[in-house]
């Protein structure tokens, strides 16, 4: 929708640190780079908050007038979100572009949108972004237009624009509207088919695309960079059970991910809100993991994803020290982390076990001898099995006999069992 530039830009970086909470630099840096340009300066400060017409204080703003002539600097790209109004007047003082956090996402977005339906999701949101900012530079638009042809009603410039931008933004959401509906369909016929579905989300270069590829043999674009990956991807999985998974690769999520971009991509992120698990793809290898962890399931609460069940894949462990690949296990034997490292290839043959262990349909029946010093046992098989009789002696033994899932029988480990229908010894 924007034409860029053929070569790298020059950009000097903005990064201020607030009370209310600070970003991360070094996102910034990533971001910048995966948008094509060559950051060449960092201007760093604090504030107790934004200043209202600049963002930055005036100290600040001398500062970047003198960073942009020092390093010929071609736009300045903010860490933060900033108000129209900012923009503009950031752009009168400093004499080059000014692109904000979301600005700078979208156009990484606008870059990488390869199908039809990515295309239009990034255009949605550039138009509903842009359409705040229409003032920007454009005072000569505010007058009426006049001339031979031109007299009518007495609309602006300025609303002809706006009114223009509407009936564009309502006719890219009828297409997407469509898209969303085919969707629909195509999950809908899986489900009757019952065939699970199975999405990997996580923070934007985990590694979602070289475990999907590793996973499903597939070849899709993998690259160390912020977003590589825009349009999903969907193919089947054969699991060692002989059970078949869908697998959906999805974009990666970013903190304070731009509004525009969550609306504009429903029908893409609504892969993961009905999907039966989603894979939470983590990158072992990074300090703020944690942090991470908690900006993934905020936007997974934005869509209304987060109760789906999650299964944790730590991935990158060959980038750390004394990390064998393992799975990590709740109370009661449910898989609940998986260490890997989907470049290598080292413990996706356990991922493969997990998920077919959460697929399992196969129920199992068990005659168990509880101890009196087993009622722990006894509470949880009452919460992940069927009941099918029980019996308690006068010493506390206890004697049941259950139907439970395969993937359970972990918690009968220090138990001793019979085989309901033979009553073979186990």
């Amino acid at each position: 929708m924007f034409d860029r530039p053929d070569s790298g830009e020059r950009a000097v970086l903005v990064h201020l640190t607030f009370r209310s909470g600070q970003e991360d630099l070094l996102e910034l840096k990533e971001l910048a780079k995966s948008a094509g340009t060559d950051p060449v300066h960092v201007v760093t400060g604090s504030r107790k908050r934004p200043d209202s017409k600049y963002f930055v204080g005036k100290g600040k703003l001398d500062e970047l007038k003198t960073a942009i002539e020092t390093y010929s600097a071609d736009v300045v790209l903010f860490n933060h979100p900033l108000a129209p109004s900012q923009e503009r007047n950031l752009e009168g003082a400093l004499g080059v572009r000014v692109v904000d956090r979301n600005g700078l996402i979208l156009d990484i977005f606008a870059q990488r949108a390869q199908s039809f339906e990515g295309k239009l999701q990034v255009e949605l949101a550039q138009l509903k972004h842009l359409s705040t900012r229409l003032v920007r530079g454009w005072t000569h638009l505010e007058r009426q237009k006049g001339g031979i042809g031109l007299r009518g009603p007495g609309e602006t410039q300025l609303e002809t624009d706006r009114r223009l931008l509407g009936l564009r933004i309502k006719q890219i959401q009828q297409r997407l509207d469509k898209v969303d509906k085919q969707r629909h369909q195509g999950r809908s016929k899986r489900k009757k088919a019952e065939i699970p579905s199975v999405s990997l989300v996580g923070y934007t270069n985990a590694g979602k695309s070289t475990l999907f590829n590793a996973l499903t043999g597939a070849d899709i674009y993998t690259a160390d960079q912020l977003f590589a990956t825009l349009d999903p991807t969907l193919r089947s999985c054969q699991l060692p059970n002989s059970s078949e998974i869908v697998l959906a690769d999805t974009v990666g999520f970013i903190r304070h991910l731009p509004h525009e971009l969550v609306a504009a991509f429903k029908s893409t992120l609504q892969e993961a809100s009905e999907a039966d698990l989603l894979l939470h793809v983590i990158d072992a290898h990074s300090e703020d993991r944690e942090e991470i962890i908690v900006q993934v399931n905020q936007v997974l609460e934005d869509i209304e994803a987060d109760k789906i069940r999650q299964l944790e894949v730590y991935n990158k462990i060959d980038l750390l020290d004394n990390i064998q690949p393992h799975i990590d296990r709740d109370e009661v034997g449910n898989p609940v982390r998986v260490w890997l490292s989907a470049e290598t290839g080292v413990g996706v043959d356990l991922l493969y076990q997990v998920l077919a262990e959460l697929f399992s349909t196969t129920k199992i029946k068990k005659r168990c001898y509880l101890r009196p010093d087993q009622g722990n046992i006894r509470a949880k098989l009452f919460t992940c099995a069927k009941i099918i009789d029980e019996h308690i002696d006068d010493f506390g033994a206890n004697e049941l006999v259950i139907e439970i899932d395969a993937r359970y029988l972990g918690l009968l480990k220090d138990v001793k069992t019979e085989d309901y229908e033979t009553q073979g010894k186990s």
